[in-house]
């Protein structure tokens, strides 16, 4: 049998698991360049974290500061944040800034809200017990600080505009809709008022849906919203990593924060992209970075799955389910929120299997009816159904981190 590693449970161990496949079949891992580079050492960390792009170093703009306040994404995303704390609460202690006047919240946009568990892991338990978190509600609290050049009314964080200091702590990795997270994806939709995340997801994308995507930053409207909404907002300094496959940090750019994503998506590009091959029999997309967010790994099966006879696998252990989203979710039998969309049955022709041990109803509902698709909870048993389907073998690829790559076109 051949064996494939996949990276799992990122915040519950990260202990990875193999999948395997009969000898006779054809199967391409479908792994891009930036998943195996080494973390980066201490040091490293430091000399990338001292070369701020595009603003004054942190030491300088933290003399003057009076109220601090670190924004950091939240746990859909891979950010091992309390990597980066120690430099940057270490150079707040030496601007003689008091802890009290030091507080988290995390970039929540319409997520729900994270717990004490959830801080802890993205913190780390010191920062937790020693500093206050305050979640961020996007239906209350949120001050209106006007509109940007392309008509998107901007409602912020009160807590993030009462501070002087203002600091992001993210990751840089393919978005569905900037092409590339990261950068002023803190402010917005990461702190802002309902409102405006509302507006920023229907009106602004309509004004032209092709423009975006995954991978996609050259004319996309959207990215174009989140920069003119993090300009407004006052962000400082931003920190942005690149990850590996096991959730290290591998590249850090920090600074100004729509200078220094820029200059991260263009390693980005590179680190994240797999060329692009299409016609599959079978795709195995796995979701690791971004687990409770399983759909993207449904986009990226689909973009290269045979449609007249194929099937898609998503390997996804998430053990607490998939995130709360206030905007895109079910919540009834017939209803979500404002951007839902009630899924119509798969095509005949499209099998889905959804490899998890920690099934649930309601977990498919972005791309898919719960019985449309086959929930399978060993992988002894969804290679017994795949074996009976294509006796002869399939062709067969496997995507390690559906929700943290994707194809380059061309």
């Amino acid at each position: 049998m051949k064996s494939f590693p996949l990276p799992n449970l990122l915040w519950y161990g990260n202990r990875p698991r193999e999948i395997f496949f009969p000898d006779a079949w054809e199967v391409d891992f479908l792994e891009p360049p930036g998943f195996q580079k080494p973390a980066l050492s201490r040091e490293d960390m430091e000399l990338s974290l001292s070369r701020p792009i595009g603003s004054p170093a942190l030491e300088e703009l933290a003399q003057e500061a009076q109220e601090v306040v670190i924004v950091f994404d939240d746990i859909t995303r891979p950010t091992p944040v309390k990597e980066v704390l120690p430099w940057v609460l270490g150079i707040l202690r030496r601007a003689g800034i008091p802890d009290e006047n030091v507080r988290f919240i995390p970039a929540l946009g319409m997520h729900g809200a994270m717990t004490n568990v959830d801080f802890r892991k993205k913190l780390g338990d010191e920062v937790v017990e020693r500093y206050p978190v305050y979640n961020h509600n996007p239906y209350e609290n949120c001050q209106y600080v006007g509109e940007t050049e392309s008509g998107v009314p901007v409602y912020l964080n009160r807590e993030f505009l009462y501070c002087d200091l203002r600091i992001g702590i993210g990751c840089i990795t393919p978005h569905v809709h900037v092409g590339f997270g990261g950068g002023g994806k803190i402010v917005l939709p990461g702190i802002c008022g309902a409102d405006t995340i509302k507006y920023f997801h229907k009106d602004v994308m309509a004004r032209d849906p092709g423009s975006t995507g995954l991978g996609k930053v050259e004319g996309n409207v959207m990215l174009r919203a989140v920069e003119e909404v993090c300009a407004l907002s006052g962000l400082q300094f931003k920190v942005d990593a690149l990850v590996n496959s096991r959730g290290e940090i591998t590249g850090l750019y920090c600074g100004d924060p729509i200078l220094a994503h820029r200059a991260g998506v263009e390693e980005a590009k590179v680190h994240y992209g797999v060329p692009y091959r299409g016609g599959y029999d079978v795709v195995v997309a796995n979701a690791y970075a971004k687990y409770n967010e399983m759909a993207i790994c449904m986009m990226m099966a689909l973009s290269c799955v045979n449609f007249a006879a194929g099937t898609i696998v998503l390997v996804v252990d998430s053990p607490e389910g998939q995130v709360c989203h206030y905007l895109m979710r079910s919540f009834g039998k017939e209803y979500g929120g404002e951007c839902y969309v009630p899924r119509k049955e798969l095509p005949a022709s499209l099998e889905v299997i959804v490899h998890t041990r920690y099934p649930d109803p309601t977990m498919c509902d972005l791309f898919a009816p719960y019985g449309s698709v086959k929930v399978i909870k060993e992988w002894d048993d969804v290679l017994a159904l795949l074996n009976a389907k294509y006796p002869q073998g399939a062709k067969t690829a496997v995507i390690p981190d559906g929700t943290m790559q994707f194809f380059l076109m061309g």
